[in-house]
């Protein structure tokens, strides 16, 4: 891992280390769409871009998250930066669970399992293990259950070309 990697995850932890990366999602986004998921986060952790299917306007929405990989799975957490509301994306997934994702410049048809129980203390546990900061972030977010999601292949075909602005 590099010096900047090892940084980063050490800065993690503090509330405003997650405030300034909240402005740069946008970037992160448009980098992410344009690479396929080949530069999120500026290759400093393994990142994704998820496409979800907007639960009010039914239009896909897409955002940069951290994943860990499970098997030919994608294990991800709606932490939300350790805010009070879960974000966007999870909720999406909540409503529908099919939704592609742009990694390492594949794009993959997927569908969310969202996670509980022993299940759930083994993927969190391969979270923290990428992204220490997870433990401050539940801590932060007043209480709410934070989801974890497994993001199983569906074997089906997506289009080529990057997902749709999000």
């Amino acid at each position: 891992m590099s010096v900047l990697g090892r940084a980063t995850r050490r800065l993690g932890h503090h509330r405003w280390f997650g405030a300034a990366a909240r402005l740069l999602v946008p970037a992160d986004r448009v980098v992410g769409r344009l690479t396929r998921g080949r530069v999120v986060a500026l290759g400093l952790i393994p990142s994704l871009v998820i496409t979800t299917t907007g639960r009010r306007s039914g239009k896909p929405r897409s955002n940069p998250v951290v994943y860990v990989p499970d098997g030919d799975a994608y294990v991800v957490i709606g932490s939300n930066w350790g805010q009070t509301h879960h974000p966007a994306w999870a909720l999406n997934l909540l409503a529908d669970p099919a939704a592609q994702v742009d990694v390492k410049g594949r794009r993959l048809a997927v569908r969310a399992e969202r996670a509980s129980g022993a299940e759930r203390e083994r993927l969190w546990q391969l979270l923290v293990t990428e992204w220490p900061a997870y433990r401050s972030y539940v801590q932060r977010a007043g209480g709410r259950e934070i989801h974890i999601f497994r993001l199983a292949p569906t074997g089906r075909g997506a289009p080529d070309g990057p997902p749709s602005a999000g």
